[in-house]
C-alpha cells in the first residue's frame, strides 16, 4: 500500500483552511452589508420615533394588496396608507379609483422609492407620499385607511383611529387584526389575511367608534363586505 505524500497532505490541509476562511469572510461581509442597509435605509426614520411605537418595514405582498383593494374599492373619500413603505398600496389604490390616495412614511429612503415607483408608473403628479410620523398626522378627513403594523402598536392605533376618524370611515388592517374591534369582513389566509372595520358616530363625546357586525367571521378565510 502506498503511503500518502506528506507534501500533498499539507497542501490539501492548507486549501481546506483557506476555504473555511473564505466562507467566514463571506458571512462577515453579508452581515456587514445587512447592517449598512439597515443603517442607511431603515434606521433614519426610527430615530424620531419612541421605541414602543417603532414598526419595522415589511413590504406588502401582491395578494395582500389585492385584498386591501377588494375591501376598499368603490368607496369615496380620501384613502391613506399609514406607514406606506415603498408606496405599492397607495399606487394600486389610485389606479383602481380610490382618490386622493396618500401615503405617510417616516423613512426618507422609502418615500423616495415610493415616488420613483409612482414616476415609473406615470402617476407622479397624481399620488402623494409624505414624510410624516403616522402617529402625528391627523386622520379627521380620511375615509379609507390601510395599515400593516406590528401587533404591539395596534392597541395604541385603535385609540388614534377612534378619536380621529369621521363617521363612515373604513379601516383595513393587514397581517394582524385590531385587538378589540369587530371586523365587518375578512379576506385571505395566513399572512395574506386582512380585516375590514367600519366606523360610525356615537362614541364617547361624539368620537368615532368601531361598528360591530354580527355577520363578521374573524376566522374565515374569505368573506364578502357587509
Amino acid at each position: 500500500m502506498e503511503q500518502d505524500d506528506p507534501g500533498e497532505a499539507l497542501s490539501e490541509l492548507r486549501e481546506r483552511r483557506l476555504g473555511a476562511l473564505e466562507l467566514l469572510q463571506a458571512a462577515a461581509g453579508s452581515g456587514l452589508a445587512a447592517y449598512i442597509a439597515w443603517a442607511l435605509l431603515l434606521q433614519p426614520g426610527f430615530r424620531r420615533v419612541p421605541l414602543r411605537l417603532q414598526v419595522p418595514y415589511v413590504g406588502a405582498s401582491e395578494r395582500q394588496v389585492e385584498h386591501v383593494l377588494s375591501l376598499l374599492r368603490g368607496r369615496p373619500g380620501k384613502t391613506v396608507d399609514l406607514g406606506s413603505g415603498d408606496g405599492r398600496i397607495v399606487l394600486a389604490a389610485h389606479k383602481c379609483g380610490l382618490r386622493p390616495a396618500v401615503g405617510y412614511e417616516l423613512n426618507p429612503w422609502l418615500v423616495g422609492l415610493a415616488r420613483l415607483h409612482a414616476w415609473r408608473a406615470g402617476c407622479a403628479g397624481s399620488v402623494c407620499y409624505l414624510r410624516e410620523d403616522l402617529w402625528k398626522v391627523s386622520l379627521r378627513d380620511c375615509h379609507n385607511v390601510s395599515v400593516f403594523l406590528a401587533p404591539s402598536v395596534l392597541p395604541l392605533l385603535e385609540d388614534k383611529l377612534q378619536a380621529e376618524l369621521p363617521a363612515g370611515a373604513r379601516v383595513v388592517s393587514g397581517r394582524f387584526p385590531l385587538p378589540t374591534w369587530q371586523p365587518v369582513a375578512v379576506m385571505g389566509e395566513g399572512l395574506d389575511r386582512v380585516w375590514a372595520y367600519d366606523v360610525h358616530s356615537g362614541g364617547p363625546n361624539g368620537q368615532a367608534s368601531p361598528e360591530p357586525s354580527s355577520a363578521s367571521v374573524p376566522g374565515a378565510p374569505r368573506s364578502q363586505v357587509g
